[in-house]
């Protein structure tokens, strides 16, 4: 067996090893990035895509699923832009949810015409009771006010003349008046409101009752 030099048996190690390493593909990439740009081409990189940085984009693992995502990177009247619509998408469903629960809470209440008729009349009754009270007292006055002319005759209508309790009845009388009057009135405004009330709902509450019963909405 001829001598090996062993020098030449390092060389030979050195190839071997080398020859081996150079066989061995090379490790894959743990992450994978995917967007499609704006340009409507599909990039994918194994590092975050420069291109995609205004929209956004997917990291992927080696077996193609999707590892997390990545949301685009705004400027700040952009990020500004994107709250606000966020906000008034919120405030949509907020005011959407309110009116669900009062639709829902107006059916509780009025599950029928006759009941709805019913409050309506009973509401009205009772502001009529008001007015009726207040057109008694007006009638009161009216009386009083006939004995304070009378007392005036002695003096031939001239309140100058009259002593001062009698200008005092007098004062006390029209400002009792006055006040009956424009209660009175405000009290006949009040029957506009509730009138109003009470067709704005009745309008809504044919829909609800329609839908309720299972029909379309006339």
């Amino acid at each position: 067996m001829l001598p090996v030099h062993k020098p030449t048996l390092i060389a030979a190690l050195s190839l071997l090893a080398g020859a081996a390493a150079h066989a061995q593909p090379a490790a894959a990439p743990s992450s994978i990035y995917s967007c499609t740009d704006s340009r409507g081409r599909n990039i994918t990189a194994d590092r975050p895509i420069a291109d995609c940085i205004d929209r956004e984009q997917r990291e992927l693992n080696s077996s193609g699923t999707t590892r997390r995502k990545i949301e685009p990177t705004y400027t700040a009247r952009e990020q500004a832009e994107r709250d606000e619509r966020a906000r008034q998408a919120q405030m949509l469903a907020s005011r959407q949810t309110e009116e669900r629960r009062r639709e829902r809470a107006l059916l509780v209440r009025y599950p029928s015409a006759i009941a709805h008729d019913r409050e309506r009349a009973e509401a009205l009754v009772q502001i009529d009771a008001v007015i009726k009270a207040a057109r008694q007292r007006l009638g009161e006055l009216s009386d009083e006010r006939k004995k304070i002319d009378d007392e005036l005759e002695f003096y031939k209508g001239d309140v100058s003349k009259a002593p001062g309790s009698v200008r005092r009845k007098l004062e006390d009388n029209a400002q009792s008046v006055a006040v009956q009057n424009r209660f009175i009135g405000e009290q006949e405004d009040e029957k506009r409101r509730v009138n109003a009330r009470f067709d704005e709902e009745r309008s809504r509450l044919r829909q609800l009752w329609a839908i309720d019963a299972g029909g379309a909405p006339r």
